[in-house]
């Protein structure tokens, strides 16, 4: 008897099996990847860079593995106050009187990935978690295949670095940032007006919000093929309940609503008072402090906060262990004048029109190796920005490709993925067999607006 499927949906399937298995056989753990970049780099170094000598690679690396510290401690904070106002009880309601409005599959899967892209802009932390929540809430309510109604919620991640809470938009637009390395090498801080808010950066991510919808419509897995979401094996978890009864002072002040309307009320007088008396109030610290602020105000007491705040930093441990990492690697690099060497590759193949592309193009590589966005900067950073300044390229357009490249590869990269199918409960690997397509729109959307509107 002949087959009654398709044509295209066998290549389709075997498209998404192929790539699922590739990513089984050949990603280690990103921490291992660390490791294996900060070889390769010193040893990169020793061979190419014209100050390259142990003292100076060991000094450097050590140097760099602490100077990062405070950058990734404001990183981990982003995540982890977007993850806990995310599970804000009336934040959940809300996702799901949202959920509720998709009668089909391909309607709950665009719901997902507008609200997923929409949140990420705002906050990647948030975006993150939201995705997770988001594809649980689906699955429960309707029968769809579970790993690609979360790959719809991820893929809404793909427009996080373009957003203003991107980790290197934030680091340009922060003076004094470790991270700041247009600062460092021009003196100029970028406000996000030449960064986040430019035809070069918009028009790609709206674009993408249009496309997505209908490339996730083309995965969705036949429905006899659909594997659902086990809820016996992967339950909710339960949400504290307030005690009864009489309590002791301790108990009392724990569970009260005064705590909360205290650090709330506070939160609310900066964010006025920053307007009314110019205190400085931008950058990463400002993304942080208003989710901090947020959160603490939506959980209604203090010790509910606190326990979202604990279940969000058990996705953080990885991020901790590799920034310092990479930031002994941009030590490395700084000390022995790699960079210098590799920007002069950029300035041999590039012209102030091109650069922006080329640094995306790299970006796109770099970041399979060095998944998050700042310790992808701290690498990327000291070699593109200063072919910029020679090519006299733009600065803010070639630091946006590099966060534009990040956010694609993203798709393609599980040190990302794994807290969302952790909160989910699914594995990883059939959630980028699914956004290796998000991948490729991506790679050629945001390249085509680095081509045509820089």
């Amino acid at each position: 008897m002949k087959s009654t499927v398709a044509p295209s949906t066998v290549r389709k399937t075997r498209f998404t099996e192929a790539t699922i298995a590739l990513f089984e056989r050949t990603i280690p753990d990103p921490f291992v990847l660390a490791i294996l970049i900060t070889a390769v780099v010193a040893l990169l170094s020793a061979m190419f860079a014209p100050h390259a000598t142990p003292g100076r690679l060991v000094g450097g690396w050590y140097k760099g593995f602490f100077d990062i510290l405070t950058f990734a401690f404001q990183i981990t904070l982003v995540l982890v106050t977007g993850h806990a106002f995310a599970h804000a009880p009336i934040v959940q309601r809300v996702f799901r009187s949202l959920v509720s409005v998709a009668r089909t599959p391909v309607q709950a899967a665009t719901l997902t990935f507008v609200l997923v892209a929409v949140a990420s802009f705002c906050n990647w932390g948030l975006g993150l978690v939201v995705s997770a929540l988001l594809a649980r809430e689906v699955a429960k309510r309707m029968r769809v295949d579970f790993a690609w109604i979360v790959a719809a919620g991820f893929s809404g991640w793909v427009v996080w670095a373009s957003g203003i809470s991107s980790s290197i938009a934030l680091a340009q637009s922060t003076p004094g940032s470790a991270m700041n390395v247009v600062q460092k090498l021009t003196g100029e801080v970028l406000p996000f007006s030449t960064t986040v808010f430019t035809s070069f950066n918009l028009v790609p991510t709206i674009a993408m919000l249009l496309a997505m919808p209908f490339v996730l419509a083309w995965l969705k897995p036949r429905d006899e093929d659909a594997v659902l979401l086990d809820t016996e094996k992967h339950p909710d978890p339960a949400p504290r309940e307030k005690p009864t009864g009489k309590l002791s002072f301790a108990r009392w002040i724990e569970y009260s609503w005064l705590g909360s309307a205290f650090i709330g009320a506070t939160g609310v007088a900066l964010v006025v008072l920053a307007q009314a008396e110019h205190i400085a109030f931008s950058g990463v610290n400002a993304v942080i402090f208003v989710m901090f602020i947020a959160g603490v105000i939506l959980h209604g007491y203090p010790l509910a906060y606190a326990d979202a705040v604990k279940n969000a930093a058990r996705q953080t441990g990885s991020m901790m262990l590799q920034y310092p990492l990479y930031g002994g690697i941009m030590g490395m690099m700084d000390a022995t004048g790699l960079p210098n060497v590799i920007s002069h590759f950029f300035i041999a193949i590039s012209n102030a029109h091109t650069l922006p592309f080329w640094s995306y193009v790299c970006s796109l590589i770099v970041t399979f190796f060095i998944p998050s966005g700042g310790g992808h900067w701290a690498v990327q950073g000291p070699f593109v920005v200063p072919a910029a300044v020679a090519l006299h390229a733009s600065v803010p357009a070639t630091t946006m490709a590099v966060a534009m490249g990040e956010q694609v590869s993203n798709m393609m990269q599980p040190f990302w993925a794994a807290p969302v199918v952790a909160m989910a409960g699914i594995g990883v690997q059939r959630v980028l067999g699914f956004t290796v397509m998000t991948f490729v729109v991506g790679v050629l959307v945001y390249g085509a607006a680095l081509l045509l509107l820089v």
